[in-house]
């Protein structure tokens, strides 16, 4: 009898990328949550607990991923390159890691993914605009392509392969859980928002796609978040509490990407004439 997934403690969940920032932390918080939570990860991890299974598994070893995948309900698929980085290093784990990932989730029957996409996936529409989540893909920077075609297998799965998918466009996490810098006060996801988005994605009781930002409820938000209030998500902390000490401390941002909902990684590499960019 297949488990509902309003039922979280009969739930088989994975996660990988778990030795990472957001893993660490979610593993935390979801910690005996689930009757069984998977933590995989290229590198080392603190041994498992009551509840919990640890493996380390390469995404780029695709038949490795599959047998980590066995007997799972749902996975979160945090792994990937986080940051901006070279295109040799960007291709094997974020794209090719994460085609591995849907693709062995549907040999073993893993009945919803929820993907860790990014707001760099539309970083290049300027700030001024309030977006939503169906505005037009515009990555800016290699990391941004990565999650754009993330997200796009993830619809493939959905719609040919009939997988539950939830793309989770994550703003600014910080492992200090505070923001840190004047952009923080439009994109900070705190910890426990970040732990409860992860938790309405794997346990809402049925939908299809969806694509949500990860972002706490800040005063100074620039984007409609309608659909994870379906699924619902109520983002409990702001950053404007953290605003006086951020604004006083922090440096001017820089005056390409202020313009631009994705902000540092507008002006990396960048010569192309920003007016050109409407």
């Amino acid at each position: 009898m297949t488990t509902p997934f309003n039922q979280p403690s009969a739930l088989r969940v994975s996660m990988t990328g778990a030795a990472g920032n957001i893993g660490r932390t979610l593993r935390q918080h979801l910690k005996g949550r689930y009757a069984l939570l998977r933590l995989t990860d290229v590198v080392q991890q603190e041994p498992p607990g009551p509840g919990e299974e640890v493996a380390t598994v390469d995404i780029r070893d695709r038949a490795a991923l599959e047998r980590s995948l066995q007997g799972i309900d749902c996975v979160i698929h945090l792994a990937g390159i986080p940051e901006e980085d070279s295109w040799d290093k960007i291709l094997p784990v974020n794209i090719e890691g994460c085609y591995n990932l849907f693709e062995a989730a549907r040999r073993q029957g893993v009945r919803r993914v929820v993907f860790a996409s990014s707001n760099h996936a539309v970083g290049f529409h300027r700030r001024e605009k309030f977006i939503d989540t169906d505005v037009a893909a515009r990555p800016d920077g290699r990391y941004g392509v990565s999650k754009v075609f993330g997200e796009a297998v993830g619809r493939l799965y959905a719609d040919k392969y009939a997988l539950s998918v939830a793309c989770m466009r994550i703003g600014s996490f910080r492992p200090s859980d505070r923001p840190s810098e004047s952009r923080h006060l439009l994109t900070w996801i705190s910890h426990r928002d970040m732990a409860q988005l992860a938790m309405r994605c794997v346990e809402h009781p049925g939908y299809h796609f969806v694509a949500v930002y990860g972002v706490s409820n800040n005063l100074r938000n620039r984007w409609d978040n309608t659909p994870a209030k379906f699924l619902g998500y109520r983002p409990q902390d702001d950053a404007e509490k953290f605003a006086a000490q951020v604004l006083a401390t922090s440096p001017i941002e820089d005056p390409l990407a202020a313009q631009f909902h994705g902000g540092m990684y507008c002006p990396m590499e960048f010569v192309g004439d920003p007016g050109r960019i409407d």
